[in-house]
């Protein structure tokens, strides 16, 4: 057959080829398209995650330990040249993920002394330092930068200071003050140093400054009668002199990886090349590094992300399966007559596949091609899918004329009266079928999976199950429609008997077997996804189990009235949070030996109140809510694993532990696997009730409030909680030199749209966006072909009925007693197959990775049911108009023409 015949022929059949043509464009576009959108997400979902890590998760530190140094002239320099070999030498790809570098060297601490400091009584450890890039991160505001050069003998060494420790410190620039070893033992003689310089940052937050001890601010000692700890900056030659003095150096190459800077792809390659440069840093220069837990986390979860994708992907490609499948199904049947003329001329089965395969060459490979390039325009890398693209366009290109092959000639009779029996062959097959099903969900369950893989085990169970379900409800749906036909053979009309004979005796079990795989995938999308967010509502309700939680170091008891008195706050209850502390056996503080415990203190009465204000399902334990006798031990809830420590110690009836300073006795009244407020995971834990302690002389000072309220305003909420801990630092003894840091507010809403964003979420999200629309749209369309399928026996029946008087009213009923138990059957056994894969599936697909470790439950959200009962509403209403523009484009006198041909 010449091109031009083939191309005649494909604008004869203009509407079976156009409907082949787009699903392969359709299927090329989302071979190739999704791959790029799904690393476009996973790349932007690293970088988020990245990005909420602390900065210093980043860095790649090697250092050394003090140490005394010999040849000291021009070693700070000459250390500092070891700042790129050190990245050049890294295993690849980390040298290219690097975005920043900084070099530090500095001297063991010594105690700094002088009149400006003693004039606050000031005890001070001092550390000088020498970094590089710190004159191009800050400006001075007075004095100049310290002199690289060495000190002359008797000259002081030359010293900036930060702006905010110079204040603290008492110092200014012309400040002199004495540097001597710590009085441990002999040490270098002490030096005379000279503050030359002041100086603010340019970015207080920039990675520069995040080294411990800070240079911009002095650090707090933990405890009374501590000094205090401040680092200055000085000049290379002034810290090889200190060196030469005999002031033992450290010296430091830290490489700050940027959140852009590593590909996904390379994901795995960048955490073994960590781990590689971990195993070969020399022992006196080990490497530091944080980086690959934030890695692994997120791998683990795109792993895990990668595996609901499969099965939502086998889902959709398996649908546009069925589609293709079906176009060429309703193409043969209605080229039957053509394929049996050609028979007839003394033509082969050959001769009909090979004019088929001309027509299929000239529209499907265009198609994939326009797809592919469609896809191709979707941001993102590529993902090698050219291949698979190929595979499926020379199947597509191929299925009308295998189809054409394997068409059988001559007359089919009358289609419409299909018995319920089936040949031996089909029943086997269908069989088979199931018992396939059934035995891929029993092997998948035991021997599980490796996350990360397309196990293709896992990828076929859910499309197999769907299959068996669309089977067995099809098989069996029709004996009750038969029985209800045979019982309105006594009702007056023949609508009803009518639409129920038809609606048994349908043959279109096969398409309707493809709505189910579609409407399976979209149900399986949307009860995953409800049972993600509901774990993700969960887990935040364990850390804030109310509207917002402010949390410090100490609060005054007062400042519960000052948060209760701002805008929209409904509630306030306090909390005290302490994340170990050992237990003991009596009073006195004789040691129990069973390990520290995390300690939690909360007014159950208000806590409950809090949260039920808040809209939080939280059940507070009896025991929490009960009042107490301040002669006897406190009831208790504490976790299975303390109280069987406990009990095994015989203190499960009195116990002794101490809170801030005093100890109070507790006993053992209930167990709990978790609780919200104890850090996820922890396994041992006690938690009294506020409301039970005894008084005591000085009572528990809270450490952190709940809140509930509406419109929260963050900024309020932490101004106040930070003057109610200066005014509790400031109070009694606790007088502190500078205020605490400040007190952190999280509130509910911040922290639940942090565990939906960022990571795997956004590539998970678009999975499950595209399954249910997919699956959605794609069930649609397999319907209109199921009302196809039947369309020229549904026409030569109006034909008839229409001749005997029935007016198009009736024909409307007829067809949607017809259609409903077809449209219905085939919708909800999709739904209730898409309900329950995740069931079968949830302990592989570990899903508690989205959560934040979580558990997600499985739950049949009233929304979806109702979405269910609107798709079957609008697959009716759908199948009922494609019907309907049939009718008018073949007239009822054409099709009962055509049902005299067929007969003779």
């Amino acid at each position: 057959m010449s091109v031009l015949a083939a191309a005649r022929r494909v604008r004869a059949h203009g509407g079976q080829f156009l409907l082949l043509g787009v699903l392969a464009l359709v299927v090329a576009a989302l071979v190739a398209g999704v791959p790029r959108a799904a690393n476009r997400l996973t790349d932007d979902g690293l970088r988020e995650h990245l990005a909420q890590q602390p900065v210093a998760q980043r860095d790649l530190t090697y250092a050394t330990g003090p140490a005394a140094q010999q040849g000291a002239a021009g070693l700070t320099r000459a250390r500092q040249a070891e700042l790129d070999s050190r990245l050049d030498r890294l295993p690849a790809p980390v040298p290219d993920a690097v975005a920043e570098r900084w070099y530090l060297a500095e001297a063991t601490p010594g105690r700094l002394t002088g009149p400006d400091l003693a004039a606050r009584n000031l005890l001070v450890d001092f550390r000088l330092r020498a970094m590089s890039g710190a004159r191009d991160a800050a400006t001075l505001v007075e004095g100049a930068w310290p002199a690289e050069e060495p000190p002359a003998v008797d000259e002081p060494v030359q010293v900036a200071l930060a702006a905010d420790m110079a204040t603290a410190l008492n110092l200014r620039v012309g400040s002199q003050v004495r540097l001597a070893a710590l009085p441990t033992g002999a040490g270098p003689a002490p030096v005379g140093l000279v503050v030359v310089g002041v100086f603010r940052p340019h970015d207080p937050a920039g990675g520069i400054w995040d080294t411990l001890p800070p240079v911009l601010r002095i650090v707090q000692p933990e405890g009374e009668g501590l000094p205090f700890n401040a680092v200055g900056l000085v000049g290379a030659g002034a810290l090889d002199a200190r060196a030469a003095d005999g002031w033992p150096l450290r010296f430091s190459w830290r490489y700050r990886v940027g959140t852009d800077r590593i590909d996904v792809r390379a994901l795995d390659d960048a955490i073994g090349a960590l781990a590689v440069a971990q195993r070969d840093a020399p022992d006196d220069i080990p490497l530091t590094q944080g980086l690959d837990i934030p890695l692994r986390d997120f791998a683990a979860a795109v792993d895990r992300s990668r595996t609901l994708l499969a099965v939502v992907a086998a889902g959709v490609l398996a649908t546009l399966a069925g589609l293709v499948l079906l176009a060429v199904a309703l193409a043969v049947r209605n080229r039957r007559p053509e394929f049996t003329l050609i028979r007839a001329r003394g033509g082969t089965r050959g001769t009909a596949a090979r004019r088929c395969l001309a027509e299929s060459a000239l529209v499907v490979p265009p198609a994939a091609a326009l797809g592919w390039l469609l896809g191709s325009l979707v941001p993102g890398a590529p993902d090698g899918t050219a291949a698979l693209v190929v595979a499926v366009t020379a199947v597509t290109t191929l299925a009308l004329p295998l189809a054409a092959l394997a068409v059988p000639t001559g007359e089919g009779g009358r289609r419409d009266l299909v018995r319920l029996s089936a040949s031996t062959r089909r029943l086997t097959g269908e069989v088979l079928l199931v018992v396939l099903a059934v035995l891929g969900v029993v092997l998948l369950r035991r021997r599980g999976l490796t996350p990360g893989d397309v196990d293709p085990l896992l990828v076929s169970v859910p499309v197999l199950v769907a299959l068996a379900a669309a089977v067995l409800a099809l098989r069996a749906y029709p004996w009750p429609l038969r029985l209800l036909s045979r019982l309105a053979t006594g009702t007056r009309g023949a609508v009803a008997f009518l639409g129920a004979a038809r609606a048994g005796r349908s043959a279109v079990g096969t398409p309707l077997v493809v709505v189910v795989v579609a409407v399976a995938t979209a149900a399986f999308c949307a009860v995953v996804a409800v049972g993600i967010e509901a774990g993700r509502d969960r887990a935040t309700d364990r850390l804030v189990p109310a509207d917002a939680l402010v949390t410090g170091y100490r609060l005054a008891p007062e400042t519960a009235d000052e948060l209760a008195a701002l805008a929209g706050v409904r509630a306030v209850t306090g909390l005290l949070q302490d994340p170990g502390r050992p237990l003991a056996r009596d009073a006195n503080g004789t040691d129990a030996r069973i390990g520290d415990a995390a300690v939690l203190v909360v007014d159950g009465p208000e806590l409950a109140e809090v949260a039920r204000r808040a809209g939080r399902d939280l059940t507070v334990p009896e025991p929490l809510l009960a009042g107490g006798d301040p002669a006897a031990p406190a009831p208790a809830v504490v976790s299975p694993a303390l109280a069987a420590a406990l009990t095994g110690a015989g203190l499960d009836r009195s116990a002794f532990v101490q809170i801030q300073g005093q100890r109070y006795e507790f006993r053992v009244a209930g167990t709990v696997e978790s609780f919200p407020l104890v850090a996820p995971g922890a396994e041992r834990f006690v938690i009294l009730p506020r409301q039970a302690l005894p008084t005591r002389t000085y009572p528990a000072v809270p450490t952190g409030f709940l809140l509930a309220g509406a419109d929260l305003d963050p900024a309020e909420v932490r101004r106040v909680g930070d003057e109610g801990q200066r005014r509790f630092q400031s109070s009694g003894s606790l007088t502190g030199l500078a205020p605490p840091l400040g007190v952190t507010v999280a509130t509910w809403v911040d922290l639940r749209e942090q565990r939906g964003a960022g990571g795997a979420n956004g590539v998970l999200a678009f999975g499950f966006l595209a399954g249910a629309a997919g699956g959605t749209v794609f069930g649609l369309l397999a319907i209109a072909f199921t009302v196809l399928a039947g369309a020229r026996a549904r026409g030569q029946a109006l034909s008839r009925l229409r001749t005997l008087g029935m007016s198009r009213r009736q024909w409307q009923g007829l067809l949607l007693i017809e259609l409903v138990p077809l449209v219905g059957v085939s919708v909800l056994t999709g739904a209730l197959v898409g309900a329950l894969l995740p069931v079968l599936l949830a302990p592989l697909l570990g899903l508690s990775a989205f959560t934040g470790g979580g558990p997600v439950p499985v739950t049949f959200d009233p929304g979806l049911v109702a979405a269910v009962l609107g798709l079957g509403a609008v697959a009716l209403g759908l199948a009922v108009a494609v019907e309907a523009l049939n009718s008018r484009r073949t007239r009822p006198a054409e099709a009962l023409r055509t049902d005299r041909g067929e007969a003779r």
